[in-house]
């Protein structure tokens, strides 16, 4: 019978409390969690059952001697504690984006070979059951050779949220490491991982933002909008990253396409939505259309001369992951399962590592660094 595997956690907010749960539900003890504040990270591990809290990453790796460790930060938090737990062997499992820039995301991937630890990049919503589903389909030639996809989405995030990692490049910051990531990792999961060129365009639409303290848990920032606007008490500091983006990209099919699948993905993070965000698939032979904009669904088929028909996602898709309700937090559990079964030696389907994560980054440099822009003289 094989050990079982134990699990260092950095990060104490929403997403470090569910790599905590993840990993109990793959079968592994987590022995320990690090954050920045010791009494938040003290009552945060109080309440999951967590014996060890502490805020001293390397004290921590010395006392826990874990054989993963979670990453569960921003990502300008990432380097510094990825490299750490590689230099003493640990296998690392660290969440989106891999580092804040492709430099550091290349360190990081060269250290993981060099110790030859396993690493997996949890931009994970490939894992969802439409996402799956439309793979199978697209697979199995439903809608012919695959020829272009588009990802819509307009999220409407007040303009008004606390100052924070977000709004940072050096933290992570930007909606291309938070939101394209996701994105992108679903496209290539579904009609293939090779990414042959890019063309974008971003936008920053928000300019500067309030700073509050007291903001722990990400999905709770909204509820610290400043009341009054217009104190003179009230710091406001300008953000840096793209809010806003628009991207084109060429991947070479895993279909033997002809040509390369074009693909658009159109994000507006303060934009509001009219009709659903989606994500939908076109090939020679028909088109494939899910609601969400990470393909929460329903999924509708629609054959060439034909009328779109929703499909049911079938149970052995939804057998294939934990039940759990929550997105983000089944997707976790999916991929910490997959990745504590393969350093267990196990044989598991193939999931992203920090090759991918390294790969993401080089990308998302290109598209901040890109000027594709002509200039068009009056006439």
């Amino acid at each position: 019978m094989s050990k079982t595997l134990s699990v260092l956690v950095l990060g104490s907010g929403f997403a470090g409390e569910g790599h905590v749960d993840a990993f109990r539900r793959a079968g592994a003890e987590v022995v320990g969690m690090v954050s920045r504040t010791q009494e938040v990270v003290e009552a945060v591990a109080a309440k999951l059952g967590v014996p060890y809290a502490g805020t001293d990453w390397e004290q921590a790796l010395r006392d826990c001697k874990p054989d993963i460790v979670s990453i569960a930060t921003p990502g300008g938090a990432h380097y510094e504690a990825v490299m750490a737990a590689l230099d003493v062997g640990c296998h690392v499992y660290c969440d989106k984006p891999m580092a804040e820039s492709s430099e550091r995301a290349r360190l990081m991937y060269e250290k993981s070979v060099e110790k030859n630890c396993k690493t997996a990049y949890a931009a994970c919503y490939r894992y969802m059951q439409e996402v799956l589903h439309a793979k199978r389909l697209i697979e199995n030639g439903a809608i012919g050779e695959p020829q272009e996809v588009e990802c819509i989405s307009h999220f409407d995030l007040d303009p008004l949220i606390p100052f924070g990692w977000s709004h940072q490049e050096s933290q992570g910051g930007g909606r291309l490491n938070n939101n394209f990531t996701h994105l992108l990792s679903i496209v290539t999961h579904v009609v293939g991982e090779k990414v042959l060129a890019i063309s974008a365009d971003v936008r920053n639409d928000m300019v500067k933002a309030p700073v509050v303290e007291g903001v722990h848990n990400f999905t709770e920032r909204r509820n610290y909008i400043p009341k009054d606007l217009n104190s003179p008490d009230l710091e406001w500091r300008e953000t840096d990253v793209e809010w806003s983006y628009t991207v084109m990209a060429k991947l070479e099919s895993s279909y033997q396409a002809a040509r390369p699948v074009s693909v658009l993905f159109k994000h507006g993070g303060l934009q509001p939505r009219f009709h659903e965000d989606h994500l939908a698939f076109y090939g020679s032979e028909g088109a494939i259309y899910i609601k969400g904009h990470y393909a929460k669904g329903p999924l509708y088929l629609k054959k060439r001369g034909g009328a779109w028909e929703e499909i049911p996602t079938p149970e052995d898709i939804n057998a294939l992951v934990p039940d759990i309700e929550d997105d983000t937090l089944r997707n976790w559990a999916h991929l910490a399962a997959e990745f504590v079964k393969d350093i267990s030696g196990e044989q598991v389907e193939p999931y992203q590592t920090f090759k991918d994560g390294y790969h993401y980054q080089k990308i998302i440099d290109v598209i901040r660094e890109s000027d594709n822009w002509t200039a068009i003289e009056s006439v």
